[in-house]
């Protein structure tokens, strides 16, 4: 159910992208309390991003869930945060996470909705 969506500028090498979507993933999970067999994680690199008129490095996250619990937004970003800070050295003032509640009749999966 809840899906994670990272848009970097920066560069990731195949161990940095494993590591990002494996903890991104276990993350999300416990803060949530949903099962990991349900977390799908994505991560792309953007060349054209731009952030308080600099390119320099930067993050653009979405989380979105069934039931995203509004008091467990601060400490997703929290985490998400010092996640993409110490995996790709991105000043946590240079990321922003939109996080989106979706209704279940809006959650499709399996050839149905929750």
């Amino acid at each position: 159910m809840p899906v994670v969506s990272i848009q970097t500028n920066q560069n990731l090498n195949a161990d940095t992208l494993s590591e990002l979507m494996t903890r991104a993933s276990r993350t999300v999970a416990e803060i949530l309390a949903k099962p990991e067999r349900y977390v799908m994680v994505s991560v792309a690199r953007n060349d054209a991003m731009l952030f308080a008129q600099s390119d320099a490095p930067l993050a653009y996250l979405e989380l979105k869930s069934i039931s995203l619990p509004e008091e467990s937004t601060r400490d997703l970003s929290q985490a998400l945060c010092r996640l993409v800070h110490e995996l790709l050295a991105i000043d946590t003032d240079r990321i922003y996470i939109e996080f989106t509640n979706a209704p279940r009749h809006m959650w499709g999966w399996n050839g149905g909705t929750f």
